[in-house]
């Protein structure tokens, strides 16, 4: 445990970030998985709708480092795959 009051500071602002990027990234996986689900139900209109609102909060989540920028284009990239093999 910190002893100092510094670090005892430190740890409940560490403990605080750690709970909200977890929110975080829960959330980008809710908007995941509802393109998924439009994917499986072969509703293109549908998973394209979801796609469009998944980037941003995706590409959002990114951008603050709650996931790496590198996952979430690979995120991206993958669902945009299953949408145009779905059209095809």
């Amino acid at each position: 445990m910190a002893n100092t009051k510094q670090a005892r500071k430190r740890a409940r602002q560490a403990e605080q970030r750690r709970q909200h990027n977890a929110s975080q990234r829960s959330m980008v996986r809710t908007y995941i998985k509802r393109v998924v689900k439009a994917i499986q139900s072969g509703d293109h209109g549908q998973a394209m709708a979801e796609l469009k609102a998944a980037q941003p909060v995706i590409d959002r989540i990114a951008d603050k480092d709650a996931i790496s920028k590198r996952k979430a284009a690979r995120i991206k990239s993958r669902l945009n795959t299953r949408i145009k093999a779905l059209a095809a």
